[in-house]
């Protein structure tokens, strides 16, 4: 009788999403004054569009 094996292997243990190594820079919250500056721009020219209307 061939003997069950009821527990998960290394490979599967480790391609996990829980288990995965967090990737640097992934979760990171910071961002450019030039990426501030276009969202600023696009925000405005919204808003002031929409006080036109």
């Amino acid at each position: 009788m061939p003997k069950q094996n009821n527990q998960a292997t290394k490979a599967e243990v480790q391609s996990t999403e829980l288990n995965k190594m967090p990737v640097p820079g992934q979760d990171d919250t910071e961002f450019s004054a030039e990426e501030a500056a276009e969202v600023f721009k696009e925000n405005q020219s919204s808003s002031s569009r929409s006080q036109n209307q």
